[in-house]
Parts: C-alpha cells; sequence; structure tokens
C-alpha cells in the first residue's frame, strides 16, 4: 500500500469517526468559549494533561497553526483566547466541526484541509506557534513534518506537538482489549506492513484507519535535525482511569515543546546550516 493510498483511507477515516462521535471530532461547548474569551482555557496535546499555559506564552493577536488538528476543540478555544487561528487537517469532516463552532461562535478561524507533510499552502515563517497535538501516527513518514513547521515558523515561534509512546505498538491490540499485554509485534511497526491482508481489513473495518509507530529518533531526534532546540517534556497515560489497561506499567504518549532559534541561522544535530528566517 503506498502512502497515497494511506492517506486516503485515514482522511476517510476520520470523516467516518466524526459521523461515530469519536471523542477527538466532539466540538467544545459555548459554555468554554464564553470562558476562554476571559482568559479561562485550557487545551490538550495529549488524553488528559492540559499543556502548561507557559508553553504558550501571551498568544493574543498571534498567528496559530493547528496542525492535524480538527474536530472543532483546540482551535475555537485558542480564536476565543484572542489567536489568529488556522486549522489544518486532512478530515473534511473534523474541519467542519471547526467551520461550525466558528459560526456559532462568531469566531475569526480558517479551516483548511491538506495533510500534514505539505504545507506548501504556507509561505516560510507564518506563524508564530504551532499546536499539533497527538496525530503523525497516521502519517507514513514524520521528518517532513518537523522540516515543514520548522519552515512555517518565524524566528523565536515555537512548536507545541504529542505523539505516542512507540512502546505501544509492541503489544497485541486483541489480548489488550481483554486486559492482558502480550509482546507481539516488533518495532518499528506499520499496520500496512506487519499485519495480514485479512488483519488489515479487520482493523480498517474497526478502527478506520492505520497507524505507523515512530521511534524518539524520528520524533525527538528529528525535530533536532529540522533544526529545533527542545526546551520542555511531558509524559500522560490513556483516557480512562490510569490504574487499568497498559497506563498501569507506562506512559503513552509524551508532549514537547521545541523553539525555533531567533538568531539568523542555527546548525542542527546532523552539522548543516538551517536557516531561521
Amino acid at each position: 500500500m503506498n502512502s497515497d493510498e494511506v492517506r486516503r483511507i485515514n482522511q476517510e477515516g476520520w470523516d467516518r469517526r466524526v459521523g461515530e462521535g469519536d471523542v477527538w471530532t466532539l466540538p467544545v461547548s459555548s459554555e468554554e468559549i464564553a470562558r476562554a474569551r476571559h482568559g479561562d482555557w485550557a487545551v490538550v496535546l495529549t488524553p488528559n494533561k492540559p499543556v502548561p499555559r507557559d508553553w504558550f506564552g501571551d498568544i493574543a493577536g498571534r498567528d496559530i497553526l493547528c496542525l492535524a488538528s480538527g474536530g472543532g476543540q483546540q482551535g475555537p478555544i485558542l480564536s476565543a483566547a484572542g489567536a489568529r487561528v488556522t486549522v489544518f487537517d486532512a478530515s473534511p469532516g473534523q474541519l467542519a466541526q471547526d467551520e461550525m463552532v466558528a459560526r456559532r461562535e462568531g469566531l475569526s478561524l480558517v479551516a483548511r484541509r491538506g495533510f500534514m507533510h505539505d504545507l506548501s499552502a504556507f509561505e516560510d515563517a507564518s506563524f508564530d506557534l504551532i499546536f499539533h497535538p497527538v496525530s503523525n501516527s497516521y502519517a507514513p513518514e514524520i521528518e517532513p513534518v518537523w522540516r515543514e513547521c520548522f519552515r512555517v515558523l518565524r524566528p523565536g515561534g515555537a512548536l507545541l506537538a504529542a505523539f505516542m509512546n512507540p512502546i505501544v505498538y509492541v503489544f497485541d491490540p486483541e489480548a489488550e482489549a481483554h486486559g492482558e499485554l502480550i509482546v507481539r509485534h516488533s518495532l518499528p511497526f506499520a499496520d500496512v506492513v506487519d499485519r495480514s491482508a485479512d488483519e488489515l481489513e479487520q482493523v480498517i473495518a474497526r478502527d478506520h484507519t492505520v497507524e505507523f509507530s515512530h521511534g524518539l529518533e524520528s520524533q525527538i531526534g528529528g525535530q533536532l535535525r529540522a533544526g529545533f532546540l527542545l526546551t520542555a517534556l511531558y509524559e500522560d497515560v490513556d483516557r480512562g482511569p490510569p490504574t487499568s489497561g497498559r497506563s498501569i506499567y507506562f506512559p503513552t504518549c509524551l508532549a514537547t515543546r521545541a523553539v525555533k532559534p531567533p538568531s539568523p541561522s542555527w546548525r542542527g544535530t546532523d552539522g548543516e546550516a538551517v536557516r531561521a528566517g
């Protein structure tokens, strides 16, 4: 299965999840928007922990890209808090949720359709901050994502990103559903590579999407190679009681804050000079 087919499956899959009321497709309430307008707001990159407010700085009047972050949740909150928000997502259904909230609440918010690895719709240095919740597990490759994020950020801008702990892909999901952790897969893992045709068909029928594990060398190392400076990190667990399932044993996802250096140039960890402006 090639990358274009993977992207089509995942885009259509998230459209289906919107119709089914997946938790990550449910728009925020008018009450949440009203609180955000008065400075009382919080958003999540991972299932549970609110992102520390100092990760954002003052967002009033700032240009924020919500990358692969449709669903009518984070984008409208940040817009109500005073930011100029663009939501960029592959799923028309997810973007429709953001547009619905914007119409309902009179928010100024732009919804653009596209895939996270290709931000060619935006010029260099277009944004002050990128908000990228757990979503790159649906992308076959992620280093292009980090390079594009670096390009469209302004010098001094921040990338707030979250991703799955790759260890979650080691375990048999059928056994997990019955409360057992059974090691089955080696890493890196990809549904489209490491499952039989019958299994893959079942996964798509059940989840509507396919996923890819990405190691920390690609997740964190990829950000550093793109030219970012890592400034903060935290871990989180799955939604639901923290004393159940795999979350008993390890954090299931991570969030990072990385900054594009404000200096005219920066030499990344791969030794190549990277322009920062």
